[in-house]
């Protein structure tokens, strides 16, 4: 027992500070993805059991309510196609670039970090996707996280919520600008630095801002639960809920920026699993 211990701290010390680890990882990999994928089966089941307990009234009452959003989001796209063109013809007499549209491929959750200080997940999107790393990530509700990891098949994604991930953001209602970061908790964000004298409510709503070209602008992040004023601290605690549904959605988006779609344009599309959306910027 105390050789084979010895032998697995020599190899986390060789692989935390030496690269020589590296070619077997990506051996290792494919092996671990079985492994991977039984880690989501509790998800899995418990979407699994959520829709097949589901009464025929309830989903009667659902399908109803998702005909009548249906209807009321192609009314919304009729005036969206108009203000779409509106914003063409102005970009046009200022000569501006051409809209970019931003490109996003249909990923599923194929795994998920076992470590409960790191969140980290795998999806079913690689390099053979054209998945590189830094693409943001997201699902119906909001922004996931980035692709920090790029297999053949697969990427490891880090999730907003990790304690290591900050992102920029602003609140539209005062366009008041500030960094959202990760504490390691799945249903909680924090607001960094907040003095206590800006103007911060709680159901203010904060989305990415674009800064630091990480992130693609106007995707809700987040919405105020909570402020905690000290008079004792210099600035004020304030939790933000986060919009996506980080530790139970399966079904996610990748979203390439601009300037990843510009460098795809002329190789062949995931046309068949994605989806093409115009900016909102």
């Amino acid at each position: 027992m105390l050789i084979l211990a010895l032998a697995a701290l020599t190899l986390i010390a060789i692989d935390s500070f030496t690269p020589w680890l590296r070619p077997a990882h990506a051996w290792l990999e494919p092996l671990a993805q079985p492994f991977q994928w039984a880690s989501t089966l509790p998800m899995r089941w418990r979407e699994w059991n959520d829709e097949s307990l589901e009464s025929r009234a309830t989903i009667i009452a659902n399908n109803d309510k998702l005909e009548t959003e249906v209807l009321v989001y192609k009314a919304q796209l009729q005036r969206m196609a108009e203000l779409s063109a509106e914003n063409q013809q102005l970009k046009s007499l200022l000569n501006g670039a051409e809209l970019i549209k931003n490109s996003v491929i249909i990923a599923e959750l194929t795994g998920i970090s076992p470590d409960p200080f790191h969140h980290l997940i795998t999806i079913n999107r690689g390099a053979s996707d054209n998945i590189s790393e830094g693409l943001a990530v997201i699902d119906g509700e909001g922004l996931m996280g980035q692709v920090v990891e790029v297999f053949e098949s697969h990427s490891r994604v880090l999730l907003i919520t990790d304690s290591s991930h900050a992102l920029p953001v602003y609140n539209p209602r005062n366009n008041v600008r500030n960094i959202i970061e990760g504490i390691g908790d799945f249903q909680r964000l924090r607001l960094r630095h907040v003095s206590p004298t800006q103007d911060i409510q709680i159901g203010d709503t904060f989305l990415s801002s674009g800064l630091g070209q990480r992130f693609p602008s106007g995707y809700p992040v987040g919405t105020v639960s909570a402020i905690d004023k000290d008079p004792g601290q210099a600035f004020i605690d304030v939790s933000v809920t986060p919009a996506a549904k980080v530790d139970g959605s399966l079904r996610l988006l990748v979203v390439f920026s601009a300037v990843e779609a510009l460098d795809n344009y002329s190789q062949p599309a995931p046309t068949s699993t994605g989806l093409n959306n115009a900016s909102g910027k």
